[in-house]
């Protein structure tokens, strides 16, 4: 395997344990988030994402996770100087900037900010050092964005040099129907794809609705270096309530 198609998936993948469809309970996140953290798969961050609201029941815990993305579901931030938190989450409040959202918050300078807008309109003024999140998909049909909105905040985001994350709904690596839902779920592997299409100045809603397995395996081993390099930099990783699945799909793929 050449190291342009390895490094285009190196710490990649999130965990999202805690949070739905998985909805794990601490305990059972932390043990899985140890397992992977042994197995030393590269494909994963082990960044182990938790909600504000929760991070009491973590300090309990005896193991702590390497890395932690703090995800904001309450109006104050709690103290977290004690934790390895490097990624802090959450959503733009109505009627609020970025930048105000930023100094609100006063986030220490080793706590990147993170800041969900819609994948549609992701038209805003974005402060150096902070970076947005996008929202793939959820619980209901109406959750999953459009690959031309989807398409839209990639370029958005290469056009104006803005490193963001992905979250929910990238359950497999290619882009397949989901008759539980009734809606096409985006794949991880599509939005990584787009965002290379997009870094090299093409649209990337043809990759992002593409559902032929061996093309998109083509493309993935086609990808340049420097465009698979900028390409990352840029999507920095996605959430995901398994670790498993993302790493036996690239297995199953051929691409690692």
């Amino acid at each position: 395997m050449d190291l342009v198609t390895m490094n285009i998936y190196t710490s990649l993948v999130d965990d999202a344990g805690l949070f739905p469809p998985t909805s794990l309970h601490m305990h059972e996140a932390l043990a899985r988030n140890r397992r992977d953290l042994e197995e030393g798969c590269t494909v994963l961050t082990h960044r182990f994402l938790c909600p504000a609201s929760r991070l009491h029941r973590l300090r309990t815990m005896e193991y702590r996770p390497r890395r932690i993305g703090l995800i904001l579901d309450q109006e104050d931030v709690p103290a977290f100087h004690d934790l390895p938190v490097d990624f802090v989450e959450t959503r733009l409040p109505p009627g609020m900037t970025i930048d105000a959202l930023a100094r609100k918050l006063g986030l220490p300078a080793n706590a990147r900010l993170f800041v969900e807008v819609p994948a549609g309109r992701p038209g805003v003024s974005v402060p150096e050092g902070v970076g947005l999140k996008v929202r793939c998909g959820g619980l209901t049909a109406e959750d999953f964005p459009p690959a031309e909105h989807l398409a839209a905040f990639i370029r958005f985001c290469v056009e104006h040099d803005i490193p963001f994350k992905a979250t929910a709904g990238l359950h497999h690596a290619v882009r397949h129907f989901d008759p539980s839902l009734g809606v096409d779920r985006h794949g991880f592997l599509n939005l990584v794809l787009a965002v290379c299409e997009a870094v090299e100045g093409r649209d990337p809603v043809p990759v992002l609705r593409m559902t032929d397995v061996g093309h998109i395996v083509r493309l993935a081993r086609s990808v340049p270096e420097d465009t698979a390099k900028r390409a990352r930099r840029l999507l920095v990783s996605y959430g995901s309530c398994c670790t498993s699945i993302p790493v036996d799909d690239l297995r199953t793929l051929g691409l690692i």
